[in-house]
């Protein structure tokens, strides 16, 4: 099974590519510092709830598109 960080982390590079944004742009969009994305991105940093809840809203999708492929049992 693979981490859960892991698959949270390639689901949102995959939706931010999907929009044609940079790493900086997603920060800019999403309220974050731009140091603290990258770190998200490469399963460095476990974000918190608020920090998924910006990072849904900047997208545009449900924070549970963010956790797709999680499986919680």
């Amino acid at each position: 099974m693979r981490d859960p960080l892991d698959v949270f982390s390639a689901n949102l590079k995959r939706l931010r590519l999907q929009r044609g944004w940079s790493q900086e742009r997603m920060a800019l969009q999403s309220g974050l510092n731009p140091s603290h994305l990258p770190k998200i991105e490469r399963s460095e940093r476990e974000p918190g709830v608020r920090t998924v809840s910006k990072l849904a809203t900047a997208l545009g999708v449900s924070a549970a598109e963010l956790f797709e492929g999680i499986d919680g049992r």
